[in-house]
């Protein structure tokens, strides 16, 4: 009884920030990548404004090193609901100089998302932008406001934000000012997958156990199904059954063995995990403040 009653709390939550969102704000959007949160999201948004559509489109900021299966996913489920999508590719930055790739071993685009994400903010004048970011992450999400104010810059100040009392979101900004929304914040990794259970929402296929073919580095698997992994040619590959907690850059993004078929397998697993979702990100492992470097520079 307790859980059902935390889910119908955090879904309450939830569907009060995505309606304040509306009230406050002239031009939102939600961002977008096809994973678990950001599908948590757009269910939540149908339930905060039905019977009409969602009021708002999804972006997605392309890195090119998506899983294939999430881009298929996205582009079903935008169709299905009719809602419009803008998507905008990290490979154009890179084409044009205006952001240097990297090489080598831990080479990623992760970090690159971030100009090609404030240059998308500036392009369509977002004034918010609503991700499925949450507290339970990374102790630098943790630190985050519901309403987080970016500067003209994009840029992320941790000493010099709003406090947030019960449910009073101020989403007054000055102009260049806009805001990163998060209705989901205080949602754990194993609240979403119950929520995902709960309300019988698809998900794509990678966050489930299938074989495929990987090889392991620093004690992580990668899978070797696509050469924009990096991998050295001592570096073996072999078949295991795998699954991802995350839907990443596949660059950064490593998979977990298991044997979680459904979801309700799924669930069984995080409840015994003792592995933080993000363990499985080698992008966060770069140095102690990784993720608040990053989103300091603007990324979500």
């Amino acid at each position: 009884m307790k859980e059902v009653l935390r889910e119908n709390a955090l879904e309450s939550e939830a569907i009060h920030i995505l309606r304040e969102v509306i009230a406050q704000f002239e031009k939102p959007v939600l961002l977008f990548s096809g994973g678990k949160d950001s599908i948590t999201l757009v269910r939540l948004a149908q339930k905060a404004f039905y019977p009409a559509k969602i009021p708002f489109p999804l972006m997605h900021i392309d890195t090119g090193h998506n899983f294939p299966e999430t881009i298929e996913f996205r582009d079903r489920l935008v169709e299905e609901l009719g809602v419009e999508l803008i998507v905008r590719h990290v490979q154009d930055n890179i084409d044009s100089g205006k952001v240097k790739e990297e090489s080598g071993k831990y080479a990623s685009r992760n970090m690159l998302q971030t100009e090609t994400l404030l240059d998308a903010i500036e392009e369509f004048g977002f004034d918010a932008c609503i991700g499925g970011a949450r507290r339970d992450e990374e102790k630098a999400r943790a630190k985050e406001r519901v309403f987080s104010v970016r500067d003209d810059f994009g840029q992320w100040d941790e000493k010099n934000q709003r406090p947030e009392v019960f449910d009073m979101l101020n989403g007054r900004i000055d102009l260049g000012q806009n805001v990163r929304v998060f209705p989901i914040s205080n949602w754990t990794e194993l609240d979403v997958w119950s929520y995902i259970e709960k309300e019988n929402i698809e998900i794509p296929s990678i966050y489930f156990a299938h074989k495929r073919s990987i090889f392991w580095r620093d004690g992580l698997i990668w899978s070797a199904e696509d050469d924009v992994v990096y991998r050295e040619e001592d570096e073996t590959v072999e078949e295991q059954v795998v699954r991802f907690r995350t839907v990443g850059d596949m660059s950064c993004t490593a998979a977990v063995l298991s044997e979680a078929y459904t979801i309700t397998d799924v669930v069984s697993e995080i409840r015994s995990s003792r592995i933080s979702e993000r363990g499985a990100r080698i992008d966060d492992k770069r140095s102690e403040a990784a993720m608040e470097k990053r989103k300091k520079q603007g990324y979500f």
